[in-house]
Parts: C-alpha cells; sequence; structure tokens
C-alpha cells in the first residue's frame, strides 16, 4: 500500500522506515530541508539503535522516499500524522499549531476512502474536531496513539504491544461504516504485527485519545512514588533499592519503573503530564489530576536534593569544585536532552559555583548546544581527571560498569554520585570512594 507520513522528527522517521520495512510504498513529509536531506540520504537525524540500517535497507529497495513537497502524498491511501506537541512556553498545555498544519495542509489531497491516522499525542477532543475538518473530503479520520520508547523505537513501531484504534462511532456508540471501512484499511497497513499475535484494542475517539496520557502519567507516577520513597528512606535511613525489591514482588506492584533517583524526562513524561492537567481544568474535572501536581513537583526536588548531595560530599560548598556528570541525556540509548535530569543538575552545580564537566556517548553535541555555559569532555577519563566529585547522571551501560579502581588515579577526590541507583556500593567503598546515592544509607 502507499502510505505518507507527515511530521519525520523521532516518531515519524521511524514509523516511515518501519512500515516501508513491512513493504509499504511510504513516502515522508516535514517542512525541515536539512532533515529531509539527511534522511534521503540514509542518515537518521537524531540517534536512534537500529534506525539507520532501517532507513538504508528501505531506500535501497525503493519503498521509502521523503520531500518537503505535501502534494507528494498524491496516490497514498493512508496518511499517518506523526508531529510534535510540545509544551506551550509559560503554559502546561499542549502546543497544537504543528498538528493543525499538518492536517490543514493534508486536506485538498484527501481522497474519498482515504484514511488519516492520528499518532500525536494530544488533548482529548482533538480527534473529534479534526475528524469535522476531514469529513468534507470523503476521508476517515481514525485515532491511532504511538507508544514507543526512544533506544527501543524500531523494535516497538515492528513488533508492539499493542495497537490501539479510535474510530468514528454513531449516537449510540457503534462504530460507524466508514470507520469499519477505514479500520480494514488500517489492519492491512499493520497485517505483519496483527498476523503475529499483536493485541488490537478498537475504541471510540475519546479513549484512544485518553490512552497515550494516562499510560504516561501512570508511569510518571510510580517513578515518582518510588522517589517519594526515598525522601522517607532519606530521613529514616532505610534503603529505597531494597524496599522497591521487596514491594516489587507483589505481582500487582511489579519491580519494573520503581528506581529512585533522579526521576524522569525527555520529550514525552514531563509535557504529557503537564498537558493532561491542563486539558482537565479546561473539562472542568482538574481535581482529578490534581495528584499529577505533586508527582511533577517530586519530579523536580529529587534534582534539587543530588545538588545538596554534591554540596555535602564537598564539605558544604560548591564553590570552585570540579563536578564531572556522567550523561546528558534523559535516558541511555539515545541522543535527547530534552529535560534531561542529568543535564538540569549539571545546571544547578554550575550555577552554584562548581566547575562542571560533561560528557554522554551521544549527547554532547545537543548538550552543548542547549548548555554552552558547561564543559564538556569526548570520554569519561578526561571528564573524571582531578574532579572532587563523579555524579552518574544518565544510566549508559558504560558508566554501569566502570572500574572505580581505574577512576580512582585520576581523580582529586573520591566521592562518587550515583544518580541512578546503579552501581554497586560495596564495590565502590572498596576501592576507597564515598559513594552517595538518593534514598540509600
Amino acid at each position: 500500500m502507499r502510505i505518507s507520513v507527515i511530521g519525520c522528527g523521532y516518531l515519524g522517521a521511524v514509523h516511515a522506515a518501519a512500515m516501508a520495512s513491512l513493504g509499504h510504498e511510504v513516502v515522508g513529509i516535514d517542512v525541515d530541508e536539512r532533515k529531509i536531506d539527511a534522511l534521503r540520504a540514509g542518515r537518521a537525524p537524531f540517534f536512534e539503535p537500529g534506525l539507520p540500517e532501517l532507513l538504508l535497507e528501505a531506500g535501497d529497495a525503493g519503498g521509502l522516499t521523503f520531500s518537503t513537497d505535501i502534494a507528494a502524498v498524491a496516490g497514498a491511501r493512508v496518511h499517518f500524522v506523526c508531529v510534535g506537541t510540545p509544551q506551550m512556553k509559560g503554559e502546561f498545555r499542549a502546543d497544537m499549531r504543528y498538528v493543525d498544519a499538518s492536517v490543514t495542509s493534508l486536506l485538498p489531497h484527501l481522497q474519498p476512502g482515504d484514511v488519516v491516522v492520528g499518532k500525536s499525542t494530544v488533548p482529548v477532543g482533538t480527534a473529534e474536531r479534526l475528524a469535522e475538518q476531514i469529513a468534507p473530503t470523503g476521508a476517515t479520520l481514525i485515532w491511532n496513539p504511538e507508544f514507543l520508547r526512544e533506544g527501543f523505537a524500531v523494535e516497538d513501531t515492528l513488533h508492539p504491544d499493542r495497537f490501539v484504534y479510535g474510530l468514528p462511532t454513531d449516537e449510540a456508540g457503534v462504530v460507524t461504516a466508514a470507520g469499519e471501512a477505514a479500520k480494514a484499511l488500517l489492519d492491512e497497513v499493520y497485517a505483519t504485527p496483527l498476523s503475529d499475535g499483536t493485541p488490537l484494542v478498537v475504541t471510540d475517539y475519546p479513549t484512544a485519545q485518553l490512552v497515550k496520557v494516562a499510560a504516561n502519567s501512570f508511569l510518571a507516577t510510580k517513578i515518582s512514588f518510588i522517589n517519594a520513597m526515598a525522601e522517607l528512606c532519606e530521613a529514616t535511613g532505610g534503603d529505597v533499592t531494597q524496599l522497591a525489591d521487596a514491594i516489587g514482588y507483589d505481582v500487582r506492584i511489579g519491580r519494573k519503573f520503581l528506581n529512585a533517583g533522579l526521576g524522569f524526562g525527555g520529550g514525552c513524561l514531563p509535557k504529557d503530564i503537564r498537558a493532561f492537567m491542563a486539558r482537565a481544568g479546561e473539562l472542568g474535572v482538574d481535581q482529578a489530576l490534581t495528584f499529577l501536581r505533586e508527582v511533577d513537583s517530586i519530579n523536580g526536588r529529587r534534582r534539587e536534593r543530588m545538588v545538596e548531595l554534591a554540596r555535602e560530599v564537598c564539605e558544604g560548598t560548591l564553590v570552585g569544585k570540579r563536578v564531572a556528570v556522567l550523561g546528558a541525556t534523559f535516558k541511555p540509548n539515545s541522543d535527547d536532552i530534552r529535560d534531561s535530569p542529568a543535564l538540569a543538575v549539571a545546571d544547578m552545580l554550575d550555577k552554584a559555583g562548581a566547575h562542571v564537566v560533561v560528557t554522554d556517548p551521544q549527547g554532547i553535541e545537543n548538550a552543548r548546544a542547549a548548555r554552552p555555559e558547561l564543559h564538556y569532555a569526548e570520554n569519561v577519563l578526561d571528564a573524571v581527571r582531578d574532579a572532587d566529585v563523579v555524579l552518574l547522571g544518565t544510566e549508559w551501560a558504560q558508566y554501569r560498569e566502570l572500574d572505580p579502581d581505574a577512576l580512582a588515579g585520576v581523580v582529586a577526590g573520591r566521592h562518587i554520585l550515583d544518580g541512578r541507583n546503579v552501581l554497586d556500593p560495596a564495590r565502590w567503598r572498596a576501592a576507597g570512594w564515598t559513594y552517595r546515592a538518593l534514598g540509600r544509607p
């Protein structure tokens, strides 16, 4: 099938390449010429494991093209809208300009029977509004939220853990004939993963839009819950990692996402829970989500507490101290620094008077562009040389496997701050280091 993907950022580029690898003829559309040029050359404009190989394979096979001209969607039967919905400056609301512009640009090129598939994370009510705009063309809107994890996006697209279709329904809540026809077409696009047994949830527009923000809000709540327990552990001498292990054996709770530390960041969880709160306020049900304000607050407090720990091991002052921060991205296997806890802590340390040196396997250039006032090193040894404190901010595998004996010979002070609770305290202490972590004695 010929399909189009509108928006070739993180979501769209991965989706386009994955759909082409499934055998479809795909055209990706974006207004950013540099991004399109890179994708045409088979280069991913951001770091995502497996994506460069997928782009080259699909490009060589001739099933994947890219353009800045929306007219290139001609002949496509299914159009995926994959543009971003960033947080509006000075507000919690999602900025819907890019979604609205994408749909508006598509309208002249839609034919009766076409399907527009919304994948962007949007405030509930958006699909209904866009469906009204699309209706005069004879095309049908399906809301099909994405559930990608950065670092695993290719796998999550080709082998998702579920599909959700939000279909148009009549006043009785029954899927319309146009909705059934659109579903059949989208089933054809996803035929391979569906045949592999991927669960499919068919629902209405409101539910499909709520699924993604509800999922992200739950994950954020779980992370902030264990970080709240870390605060209590610090006050009582408890060990939050052992606490998490113990409660994680309860199948109703589970151990995943119970990792205390610097908390969550990135381009999804923070802005999605804030947009969810804003939309709840617009709908008059803001009390239902007031707990998310505390979730957000706990997340921010952990960053501040890490700066306090650094000050403690530096005997009360950070002025003139050299601090090495290992990690700039918000998570490993990514070059994404959006709302990165590690980079936020580095910035706070710098403002407190420390000489901060940041290193990261993939995110240095993005970090340097965002925080030019910090210092950067290409590798760990250069970053920690003569450091008074070493802070692990992003749990890259190579940082988790560092040899404390090897680092001891190049630092000025053997103080390690484990911002992700992933290092072995006994091993570091045996090598003569002071080990400190959030929520651990």
